[in-house]
């Protein structure tokens, strides 16, 4: 089965890093390059920005902003920026968001906040200033965008996990993301609720974790590492995979104390298999190959991608992308 394969990174960097790594995607032939929203880190327009102005094809998003820190009404400024500055490939991703109490925010009704932020939103981009009554959100009449945004209409990507997600996924976007997951048997569960809330098309982006390298065993070191801060919030999220409870609370604490190491080293292979794609270019590719296979319309390889960005994104585009095209028949 043939599937989009983007790459994702964090917001931890400078522009000039952002515009090479940016460059180098778009020549190896990814389809896009997604920026995560996650908590103390820059917010994603800025690197977003960066990264349209240094290419002309690759799909540009967030992934995701959350409606709790940030008001749909900004997040339509924001999105309709970065679409009037890549030309049109923009998408917006919208998510709960992740470890918000640490500062005091509440996630209360996140399925109702995410369905009214993306209505607010839609609402704003197609000239809409009719106002918004929601039970969350609240728009007054003649408020509306005071310019027109380059599309009336984006792509919307909503990260849920669960059969209620997917039915509001399956009314109001056109991908699911999940994140955190390289589970061939999730991305089957979560095609399945899609299927069965409607006949409407909505892809399914499975995005992970990924450190490749020739060097397996260091590889898969520096993933379990990675992985082990996000297993306790994405493995509690997937039906498919049990993990012990008393597994996930130690991870946490070795976490919290800064102990990345040592948590990473408590994750074990089938474990690690599930929620990272980590290991040598083929190991990947084939990995990636088999998320496609059972459904998934993209593969999306996160930070941290090898043993140094340049590296993993290198290896990435030369050795994994033709790899998974050949494997899929494309």
């Amino acid at each position: 089965m043939t599937g989009a394969v983007s790459i994702a990174f964090q917001s931890d960097k400078g522009p000039d890093e952002y515009a090479r790594l940016a460059v180098a995607a778009e020549s190896y032939g990814f389809d896009g390059v997604s920026v995560f929203g996650d908590l103390g880190y820059q917010p994603p327009l800025y690197p977003l920005l960066v990264m349209a102005r240094a290419t002309s094809r690759l799909r540009l998003g967030a992934a995701c902003l959350n409606p709790y820190l940030t008001h749909p009404v900004e997040i339509a400024g924001q999105v309709a920026a970065l679409d009037a500055a890549s030309g049109g490939r923009a998408y917006l991703g919208l998510a709960r968001g992740s470890w918000l109490s640490r500062v005091g925010v509440r996630q209360d009704r996140p399925l109702r906040t995410l369905r009214e932020a993306a209505e607010v939103v839609a609402a704003l981009l197609a000239g809409d200033d009719s106002g918004y009554a929601g039970e969350v959100f609240r728009i007054a009449p003649g408020t509306a965008l005071r310019y027109v945004p380059y599309r009336p209409v984006v792509d919307l990507l909503l990260g849920v996990w669960g059969p209620r997600g997917a039915a509001l996924a399956a009314e109001v976007a056109h991908e699911v993301k999940l994140g955190g997951s390289a589970n061939p048997d999730m991305v089957a569960t979560m095609r399945g609720w899609l299927s069965a809330a409607s006949d409407r098309p909505v892809g399914v982006v499975a995005g992970a974790v990924t450190v490749v390298d020739e060097d397996r065993a260091a590889a898969r070191r520096r993933a379990r590492a990675e992985v082990a801060m996000y297993l306790d919030v994405v493995a509690r999220l997937d039906p498919t995979v049990t993990v012990e409870p008393d597994l996930l609370a130690r991870l946490g604490e070795l976490v919290a104390a800064g102990a990345h190491a040592e948590a990473g080293a408590l994750v074990g292979d089938d474990l690690l298999d599930r929620f990272c794609f980590a290991g040598t270019p083929a190991e990947v590719a084939e990995r990636a190959a088999a998320v496609l296979a059972a459904g998934a319309s993209r593969v999306e390889f996160g930070t941290p991608h090898g043993l140094t960005d340049g590296r993993g994104v290198d290896l990435l585009g030369t050795k994994v992308l033709p790899r998974i095209r050949y494997l899929t028949g494309e």
